[in-house]
């Protein structure tokens, strides 16, 4: 349990961004040091407590898919390994496996998430709308019920301690221009179904996820921050799905299911969570890495 990285700090390099769990280094004018911390989220709160391991399962993993994906689109990482930008022999065996060196691209000011199924703030759209984020879908559907097909509903992306908003594709077409919000639609999608089918043929359901994007000078769109992780998606065990509950899962849902049972507001600090919340929490997140990659 002493194996965490709460947050970086490293000598050599300047910290120029600091996120909800990633930290982020400039390297040079092409090339930035990522590091994701074992810190964890929810409803856009940093929690107080790391999740041990957290951070180098999810570099592993987005990593595990950014290659899985490079014949759909080209990615952020680059040919630059830790020893190559973290001098410090010490600070390189702190990081581990949670850092990685990327190309410095532009990222959209949009997250372009993707619906598979209906759930989460999506269901609560949907009880009160009967659509999710102005997309209309058939009468009658239970909480968890798989789409007709998956829905794009791009989002702003947040400020720390702020709350991302859903928008509809008209706004992202506002921000972004029409022809680059359209291959942003296309290409999440894709990524969606074909992760979403090598998942489920290893017994997890992707439920919904979130990708980022970003540019190089030349306008090239790259896949950037992390891919199907158990931060940015919401990962069901097959054998356990069911229709009109929330079903057991191997991501953060699970610490949002025990803070839904407490008396929080949702806002900053969060409240300490329980040795037996963060065990089982760290095992999920190695049990989802070992399913995928195995």
């Amino acid at each position: 349990m002493n194996n965490t990285l709460y947050e970086s700090k490293l000598s050599g390099l300047e910290r120029i961004n600091q996120g909800k769990v990633r930290d982020i280094y400039s390297v040079d004018d092409d090339h930035l040091l990522i590091v994701t911390s074992d810190r964890l989220s929810a409803f856009d709160v940093v929690l107080p407590n790391p999740i041990p391991g957290k951070g180098a399962v999810l570099t592993k993993l987005s990593n595990f898919w950014f290659e899985r994906t490079a014949g759909i689109v080209p990615n952020h990482l680059s040919d630059l390994g830790l020893a190559d930008v973290v001098t410090d022999e010490t600070e390189r065996a702190e990081l581990g496996d949670r850092a990685v060196v990327v190309k410095r691209l532009k990222p959209l000011p949009v997250e372009a998430v993707v619906r598979g199924y209906l759930i989460g703030s999506g269901w609560k759209d949907y009880q009160e709308t009967g659509s999710v984020c102005g997309i209309e879908l058939p009468p009658n559907l239970e909480m968890a019920a798989q789409l007709p097909e998956p829905i794009f509903t791009p989002a702003t992306k947040a400020d720390v301690g702020e709350h991302d908003e859903n928008i509809d594709f008209g706004r992202m077409c506002d921000m972004i221009g029409t022809e680059l919000a359209e291959r942003v639609r296309d290409l999440s999608v894709q990524i969606y179904l074909n992760g979403a089918e090598y998942a489920r043929e290893r017994g997890i359901i992707i439920a919904d996820t979130k990708f980022e994007f970003g540019l190089d000078e030349a306008g090239e769109l790259y896949l950037i921050d992390e891919v199907l992780t158990p931060d940015s998606s919401r990962f069901w065990p097959a054998d356990q799905y069911a229709t009109g509950i929330s079903p057991p899962s191997f991501d953060k849902q699970f610490v949002r299911d025990h803070l839904e049972t407490l008396n929080w507001n949702k806002t900053a600090p969060g409240p300490e969570l329980p040795q037996e919340i963060i065990i089982r929490t760290a095992e999920k997140y190695q049990q989802a890495l070992d399913q995928l990659t195995a």
